[in-house]
């Protein structure tokens, strides 16, 4: 298969909140989405476009269907696409809405070229990639869980970055299931199956402070979990505020608050 996908080199900063420099030559191109980009050096330049621009013989109206059905995920109707235009190498950095890992994905390793990924994971690709949404067949991922219905899938032969909260753990599945909290999905290949289902029995559902429902992955392939979902970092946080607890604060902001 001849490469379509821009080739860029990357390199991965920070530790618990990272970011992610990606490395252009002349006239190569990255896409992110909106508002993800960090910093960018000398010769970049950088363009609001209708799609990710993976096929160049799609109209206007194709551009504006395949746009429009990001709007389902929470995305934005557009994405930026980044190119070197001048000379040497330069170098732009993306970074995600929230603390977390940034994971490089070679599409081209993956089952049929693909990966499918939370709604809200995806960051930044090599131009060339194409970001589609998905719908999950199952009538419990889609009814009970609530999370996991719409998700993003990224098709292509080069590298895609996704974000994920906290810590990544990728796991191998050989003909095996695993049952996850439906927050810690981040992503998956296309050969593993996806389903939500009630976690256990009525009293394990009320009492057991794992939730209601759990994500189950089963087949063959890769998947890719985060230890941190935003849902859990916001019920952690959310005491502290300070409209919620009024406890919660120094007594030095207490003081301020006077």
């Amino acid at each position: 298969m001849n490469q379509r996908s821009h080739e860029v080199d990357y390199k991965i900063i920070g530790e618990g909140v990272q970011l992610v420099e990606i490395e252009l030559d002349p006239q190569e191109t990255i896409i992110a989405e909106a508002g993800a980009m960090m910093y960018m050096e000398q010769g970049i330049a950088f363009e609001t476009k209708m799609g990710d621009g993976s096929d160049p013989h799609q109209g206007f109206l194709g551009k504006l269907l395949s746009a429009g059905s990001r709007m389902l995920t929470g995305e934005s109707l557009f994405m930026t696409h980044f190119t070197h235009q001048g000379t040497g190498k330069s170098r732009v950095a993306f970074s995600g809405p929230y603390p977390g890992t940034v994971l490089p994905i070679d599409l081209k390793k993956c089952f049929q070229n693909e990966v499918i990924v939370q709604k809200d994971a995806f960051l930044c690709a090599a131009f060339g990639t194409k970001v589609s949404i998905t719908l999950n067949k199952k009538i419990g991922s889609g009814l009970l869980g609530g999370e996991g219905f719409i998700l993003q899938k990224l098709q292509g032969d080069g590298l895609s970055f996704i974000h994920a909260g906290g810590t990544v753990v990728e796991r191998q599945l050989n003909n095996e299931t695993l049952r996850v909290d439906t927050g810690c999905v981040v992503g998956f290949e296309s050969s593993v199956d996806f389903d939500i289902q009630t976690s256990g029995g009525l009293k394990s559902m009320l009492f057991g402070g794992e939730g209601i429902f759990l994500a189950t992955l089963s087949g063959t392939g890769k998947v890719w979990l985060q230890s941190m979902p935003i849902r859990k970092l916001i019920q952690a946080i959310a005491p502290y505020s300070k409209n919620s607890n009024k406890e919660g604060g120094s007594l030095l902001g207490n003081f301020l608050e006077r």
